[in-house]
This record gives structure tokens, C-alpha cells and sequence, in this order.
């Protein structure tokens, strides 16, 4: 038995005691030898082995013997781990079977023990040294991590996996499970308003948000049976909104791809929505084009930023839009808007919504004064493969529709023959003279052509007079008549604007032909005033009235039968140049609905050669006119993106303004603000330095060679102090007869057939080409010529950039590869850049 508990004092198996009660008097007996058979050794409860004594010996030999590796291979028993505070009995007492079976006992009877007092100061001081020198070194040694902690670990992992996976699945339906496509190739998630399109190959090309000023906690509710329309999508936000989604598919014979569109038609229900509806542009979700006129002329639109304002014509620098304009935008995703002619568009780009174009229904107490009842927003979105095939497909067809052999007559007249625009800066110096010798002095040059003789609005007394002044002409009768044998027409500018000076303004009142004031009485009309360029008070014809156009044809046909006038120019102003608060006799929805009708109207009576602005394509040969600009190289810079915006959204016959510009600009005082004084003519000869830049003068001429029609006001051959630019115009004069003339033949006939325009950005050549999408400098005429002028003042070089193909350089004569840009091309003061398409199977 001995023996055993030796064994087992030697392999730490036995529990020690923490305190010991000794017999008064020991403090003056002798110290005993120490003997390592009394001393047995028993497991520490925290799990270290030491000595049971509790004398300065830190750890006593034998434990010291063991090895470390060897002591943690020794079985652990249940009475390591509890902390002892009495000293039991010697071991050496108990038998092997109360040591075997009732070791866990022992741990429990510390509170039992009758020696659990302690009695010796020494014992308390020596137990203290002994557990701070034994506990903390060896338990930063051997302290173990429990397993419970990897499993704690694993279970927290476990857990946030689970919400993370939760979370993405709620995200993910509502993002996909709720876009439910309601049609072909598109989706729309009714909670958040959104709609994508996607094209064959399952792409997405399109990206709206829809209802974006509608509350985020507006609910969506199927409407209710009364409201829904057959094969229409009905979706309701109560008290707020109805929207109606319906869908058409088209494909066309001859025409390669399926062509989508999906019908958007949003219904007001409180006074207080607004209807607006945004589509992303630019990056990935392709740039858009059209529209119109805009300040600095964007293109694509996302360039610029045009403030949430009425979609109606007005003047570039006091309004947000030009004198022309189409509701259609194209995408180079293959994605087009048009929005309905009967809705009160508002229209923003890049305003409060980065990247946004968006479309607002909204009425005002101006342009959409007449709306009754709530607003309503109603477009279209179409797509189709590419946005050449989109456009042609959406692209008028009708050009033919009532063209008379006179009329394809007047637009090649146009194309082939400069146009002659006489407007002074002082009406006193618009005479029969300075006509005649006008046209004297273009035959003298012996290289332009004759045209039209264009005269400005001063040809009368006072702006509505519709009759010759007969101090200024007295024999323009005789006039007209050399006109005509020199080979020219002439050509008068008429406007639907009455000055209160004319002899006709009475007339027009008492016979109830203008616009009257609203709220004025029934039987008290009172004509509303505006005032309009030159004339500082007028009244407006009212087209809307029937007896109108009659009247104003009766007091034209004396200049017709008696002088012979050959065409006329309506020049109509903007829907800002009406009478602020303007009442017709039928209302129109739109107020740039008044140059529709009136161009309508006066075509089927007269013959018009051009229109100074427009919302619809007008009927052929009516030619529509670019903006005014002013005699500078920025306004040089607009005139491409301005004629291929008016191109791709309708208007394929198109007039710039005169070489040089229309007006000189002149500062005041303090250079702060910018007036405009026209151009000299005729019989008043100006110095070199009343006329445009010379240089600014010849770009322009080189730039207006390629275009549809080439409008002068100053003659080549006013800059008598340099003959570069009479020498320049006659090399361009030629060019335009053997390479540009053949080639707009041509194209007329297409557009007549198609409604493609004559002008055309580049993408129109290869509608893939993202680097075709930004070319804002360039241009081609129909797909075989591409021109690349020079825009700025003293530049001689460019970055040029070719489509797809081989292309005949038309200043060297070399022949270039195509997808690619020409770095610093050279280009000399006296040249122009351009490039002539070769045949596919064209080698080097």
C-alpha cells in the first residue's frame, strides 16, 4: 500500500494541502531534515504539478524530473480542477480504495474539514509566495484554449453567413423576381419604378426611371376593372397616378431586325404630381441625340445641361431652346423617344439628375395654358438593333405626298444656286438700286451662280403692310424685271406680324384677325400686343381663324400678278414672340402649333422657299432655315452639331444662315453685353473692317461648300485689300459643282423616298463605331463623302477620323484605311478636308 501511494506521490496524482494547523510551540524546536518520503506530491487544482510543503522550496525534485512532454500525457483526474482551502488527512491513511473511488469526495470536504482554521501566520505568507511563483509562469506556459471556443467561433460564422444569405435573397427578389416582364424584352419593377430594355441578344440598352417625384411609400395597385384597357398593362398609385404599358412589334420587309415598341402613358389623379420620367445617358447606357437648338449646341446631349424648362421654341441665350424643334430623341443603343404632340413637355438634361434626360408633364400659365383637366405624360420607346435601322425606320416617308414637278424643280434650284440674302443694317438702304447692282455685281465675278434674291422684312413701310414702298421702289416692277433676265429669283419675307403703324393693323381689328387678350369680353375684343425685332408694338393674325389666310393671300397677290415675286420666306418668330397672355379662337395645345398651321397654310396658296423655324417637318420644297449667328468662329463651331441635330430628327432640307454670319458683333462701353448690327450691301460700301474676319470668312465658305445650300450676304469680292478670299471662292465654287452638286442630286431623291437626311453624323455610316457616337466636328454627305473643316482661328491642323473603309484623301489625292483617327492632319489656310468613299475591294 505504501509502496502505491509513493508511486502515485511521484506522479502528481494525489491532491496537497493548502494550509496546515500546527501545535503551540513548535517555533522553538529544532528543524527537521527534510525527507522526500514525507513529503508526498499531489496534483495543483489549476492544473501545475507542485510540492505539498510549503517551506521556501519552490518545486521539489521529483517533479522537477518529470518532463514536460511526459506530464501532459499524465491522465487528468476530476480533483485537478477544484481549488483546495483545507489540508485532508496523509494519504498514506487512506486505503487504495478511498484513494480510487472517492477522489472527487476529497475535493469536497474543504468547508468539512476540522483543520480548516489557520492558525499560522507563516502558513498564509508561504501559501501566498508559493501561488505567486508557481500560477502565473507556468500558467502562461501550459494554459490551454478550451474546444468550446472553436465552436463558439464556428457557430458565430455560421450565423452571420445565414443573415448575409437573407439579406442578398430579399435584395435579389425585389430587384429580379419583381421586374416582372410584362412584355417582350423588358422589364419593369412596379415597386421601385424602374424599366430596362434589352435588345435580341438580351443586353440591356435602356435604363428609366419612372414617376421619379412620386413618393417612396406610395403603394402600387392593379386599377381597378373600370380603368383597365384590353392587352394594356394598368398599374395605380392611389390618390397619386395611373400609368397604361402597352406593346407593338413590327418587323419591316427589306429591313433586317424586329422592331419594338412600348407605349408609356402616365395620368395625373391630384393636382399636386408631377409626371416625370428620366432615362440614363452616357457610358454604358449609350449617348442620346436630338431634340433641338440648344445653348452651346451639345451633341451628344449629355455634353450639356439644359434646365427643366417647356419644350417650346424660343431665342438661344434668353431661352433654353432653339426655333427648331422635334419631341424625338435617339439613342446610340438602338433606343428612340417620341413623345406625343398633345402633351405639355417639359424636358431637362443633366439638370438636378446627373446623366439624366427627363421628360416632365406640366402645365403653366404660358405655353400650356389651354390644358384642361389634370396633365397626362404619353411617349414611346422604340427599339431595334442599331440606331441607323431605328431611324430609318421611324424616319417620315411621305416627302412625296403632293410634289409637283415645280416643287423637285425649286429644291434643285436651291441645291445647285447660292441664295442672295439682302438684309442692311439700316431698312433706308434696302433700295431698287442697290438690288440691281447687287446682282450686277455677282455676274461681274463670272464664276457663282445666279438664285434667289432673299430681301429682309424692310422691303415695306411698316412690318405688316404686305406692299413694296413706293419711295424706296418706285419701279421695282422694271427692277424685277432685269432681276429675271440676269438669271435670278426674287424672294420676300414675309411675317404673320402686324405693326400698330401699318395701314392694315385696323383692318386686321376690326375684321377680328389677330390674337386677342384673354379674358378680354365676347363682343369686346381687345387684340393682343407683342413686339417682334424691329417693330416694338404689333399685333398677331390669328391662324386659327378661317377668314386669315384668305385675307393675307388677297393683299399678296398684287405682289404676285403685278411684280412677279417669285417665292416667299415666313419668317414666324418663336412661341416666345407671342403675346404673353395670347387667346385664339381655337385653342392649341401647343403654341408651336401656330407655325404648323401658318406654314401649311400659306404653302397651299403660295410658293414658300423657307420657314424660320418649325416643330413638324414642313411640306417639300420648304426649306428650313438655321438660327441667326452672329459673325464669330464660336458661332462657326455650332453650325455642324446644329445641322445634324436638325437632320436626324426630321428636317432633311435644311438652309445655314449667310457665309460669315448674319450679324457683326459690337460691345458696349464696358464690353459686358453683346448687340448686333447687320450687314452692309448694295450701294453702301463698307471698309475691310465692317466685315467678317477675312479668315473666319474663308473657313466658313469652305465649311458651307458641302452643305445643302450656300447662302452669301457679302460678296467674295468686297475684300478689295486681299484677293485670297475672291481666289479661294472660286476654287470652292468649283469643287461644289464637280464633287458636291452630283452627290446632293443624289441624295435629294433618297431623302424625297426615305426621310434620311442629306446631312449625317458619322455613326449614320457605322452605327457600331463607338468612336463615330462623339465626332462632333465632322460630317458626311450621305455615306460617300465625309468633311472634316477647320473650325478654330489660326489652326492649320486637326484630328480627323475615318469609319470603316477606304477613303480618298481630297487634298492629296492619297488613299486611307478607315477605323482610325489621322493624327495632326495638316490642313493649309486654303484648304478644306475631305474624304471620298472607294469601292470595298479598293487595294493599296
Amino acid at each position: 500500500m505504501d509502496e502505491d501511494i509513493q508511486q502515485k506521490q511521484q506522479l502528481g496524482l494525489l491532491n496537497r494541502r493548502n494550509s496546515i494547523s500546527l501545535p503551540a510551540g513548535l517555533n522553538n524546536m529544532e528543524p527537521v531534515e527534510y525527507d522526500p518520503q514525507l513529503t508526498p506530491e499531489s496534483a495543483r487544482h489549476d492544473g501545475y504539478e507542485t510540492s505539498d510543503t510549503f517551506s521556501d522550496g519552490g518545486i521539489s525534485d521529483a517533479e522537477s524530473s518529470i518532463p514536460e512532454m511526459e506530464a501532459r500525457k499524465l491522465p487528468l483526474t476530476p480533483g485537478r480542477n477544484a481549488r483546495k482551502k483545507s489540508v485532508m488527512p496523509g494519504l498514506h491513511s487512506l486505503s487504495k480504495t478511498d484513494v480510487d473511488d472517492n477522489r472527487s469526495d476529497i475535493t469536497d470536504l474543504d468547508d468539512h474539514s476540522p483543520g480548516n482554521s489557520i492558525t499560522s501566520v507563516n502558513s498564509i505568507s508561504s501559501l501566498l509566495k508559493e501561488k505567486l511563483l508557481m500560477t502565473f509562469p507556468r500558467a502562461l506556459k501550459r494554459r490551454k484554449k478550451p474546444k468550446e471556443y472553436k465552436l463558439r467561433v464556428f457557430v458565430t460564422m455560421l450565423f452571420f453567413a445565414i443573415v448575409f444569405l437573407v439579406t442578398f435573397a430579399h435584395i435579389f427578389y425585389h430587384q429580379q423576381v419583381l421586374q416582372r416582364a410584362y412584355f417582350e424584352k423588358i422589364r419593369f419593377n412596379k415597386e421601385e419604378r424602374i424599366v430596362r430594355l434589352y435588345n435580341n441578344e438580351g443586353v440591356e440598352i435602356a435604363l428609366g426611371y419612372l414617376g421619379v417625384d412620386l413618393r417612396g411609400d406610395d403603394r402600387v395597385h392593379q386599377c381597378l376593372p373600370q380603368d383597365q384597357k384590353k392587352d394594356i398593362v394598368c398599374l395605380e398609385w392611389m390618390h397619386r397616378a395611373r400609368l397604361y404599358l402597352s406593346y407593338s412589334q413590327m418587323e419591316i420587309k427589306g429591313q433586317k431586325g424586329d422592331f419594338r415598341c412600348y407605349r408609356f402613358t402616365w395620368e395625373s389623379l391630384h393636382p399636386n404630381t408631377q409626371l416625370t420620367d428620366c432615362f440614363e445617358n452616357g457610358k454604358q447606357h449609350g449617348h442620346w441625340y436630338g431634340g433641338g437648338r440648344t445653348l452651346g449646341m451639345a451633341w451628344p446631349v449629355e455634353l450639356g445641361q439644359v434646365e427643366m424648362s417647356a419644350f417650346v421654341t424660343g431665342h438661344i441665350g434668353r431661352h433654353r431652346w432653339g426655333s427648331v424643334l422635334k419631341r424625338y430623341f435617339i439613342n446610340s443603343r438602338g433606343v428612340a423617344i417620341s413623345v406625343d404632340s398633345e402633351t405639355p413637355l417639359y424636358v431637362s438634361i443633366n439638370a438636378e439628375r446627373e446623366t439624366r434626360l427627363c421628360l416632365q408633364a406640366r402645365q403653366d400659365d404660358f405655353a400650356y395654358v389651354t390644358h384642361k383637366g389634370l396633365p397626362k405624360l404619353n411617349y414611346s420607346v422604340c427599339t431595334s438593333s442599331n440606331m441607323k435601322l431605328l431611324h430609318s425606320f421611324l424616319s417620315e416617308k411621305s416627302l412625296w405626298d403632293g410634289l409637283t414637278k415645280s416643287d423637285a424643280e425649286a429644291i434643285n434650284s436651291l441645291v445647285y444656286e447660292p441664295v442672295w440674302q439682302i438684309a442692311p443694317r439700316d431698312k433706308l438702304l434696302l433700295t431698287q438700286s442697290a438690288i440691281a447692282n447687287y446682282t450686277d455685281s455677282v455676274n461681274d465675278l463670272g464664276f457663282l451662280r445666279q438664285g434667289y434674291v432673299l430681301l429682309n422684312e424692310h422691303w415695306q413701310v411698316h412690318v405688316g403692310d404686305l406692299t413694296l414702298d413706293k419711295e424706296r421702289f418706285p419701279t421695282m416692277e422694271e427692277t424685277i424685271d432685269i432681276i429675271h433676265r440676269r438669271g435670278f429669283r426674287i424672294a420676300l419675307t414675309i411675317q404673320p406680324f402686324i405693326s400698330t403703324e401699318s395701314k392694315n393693323f385696323a383692318v386686321a381689328v376690326e375684321k377680328g384677325l389677330l390674337i386677342t387678350e384673354r379674358g378680354s369680353e365676347q363682343l369686346r375684343k381687345v387684340p393682343a400686343l407683342t413686339r417682334y425685332k424691329s417693330v416694338s408694338s404689333a399685333g398677331m393674325l390669328d391662324v386659327t381663324n378661317n377668314e386669315t389666310i384668305p385675307w393675307m393671300h388677297a393683299q399678296l397677290t398684287d405682289l404676285l400678278e403685278k411684280y412677279k415675286v417669285d417665292s416667299f420666306y415666313l419668317d414666324m418668330g418663336t412661341a416666345y414672340d407671342m403675346p404673353q397672355y395670347y387667346q385664339l379662337k381655337q385653342n392649341l395645345t401647343n403654341p408651336d402649333l401656330y407655325k404648323t398651321l401658318f406654314t401649311n397654310k400659306m404653302s397651299n396658296r403660295i410658293r414658300v422657299l423657307g420657314v424660320s423655324g418649325a416643330i413638324s417637318r414642313p411640306p417639300a420644297p420648304v426649306f428650313v432655315s438655321l438660327p441667326t449667328l452672329s459673325s464669330t468662329w464660336e458661332s462657326l463651331q455650332v453650325i455642324i452639331p446644329t445641322i445634324l441635330t436638325y437632320g436626324i430628327v426630321g428636317y432633311p432640307f435644311l438652309m445655314p444662315g449667310p457665309v460669315g454670319g448674319d450679324y457683326l458683333p459690337s460691345y458696349d462701353q464696358d464690353g459686358s453685353n453683346i448687340t448686333f448690327r447687320g450687314l452692309g450691301i448694295g450701294d453702301h460700301k463698307v471698309s475691310d473692317s465692317h466685315l467678317p474676319n477675312k479668315e473666319l470668312y474663308i473657313r466658313w465658305l469652305q465649311l458651307a461648300t458641302f452643305l445643302p445650300v450656300i447662302r452669301y450676304s457679302h460678296l467674295p469680292s468686297d475684300y478689295v485689300s486681299d484677293n485670297q478670299v475672291l481666289e479661294q471662292a472660286k476654287v470652292l465654287t468649283a469643287l461644289r459643282l464637280q464633287t458636291v452638286n452630283p452627290l446632293l442630286n443624289k441624295l435629294i431623291l433618297e431623302a424625297l423616298n426615305t426621310g434620311v437626311p442629306l446631312i449625317r453624323p458619322l455613326w449614320m455610316l457605322d452605327p457600331s463605331d463607338s468612336a463615330c457616337h462623339l465626332v462632333v466636328d465632322e460630317f458626311s454627305v450621305g455615306d460617300e463623302l465625309i468633311v472634316a473643316p477647320i473650325l478654330s482661328k489660326g489652326t492649320f491642323e486637326r484630328e480627323v477620323y475615318l469609319p470603316a473603309g477606304v477613303w480618298k484623301d481630297g487634298i492629296d489625292g492619297s488613299l486611307r484605311k478607315g477605323s482610325r483617327w489621322l493624327h495632326s492632319y495638316k490642313v493649309p489656310g486654303d484648304k478644306i478636308a475631305y474624304f471620298v468613299k472607294m469601292p470595298d475591294n479598293t487595294r493599296f
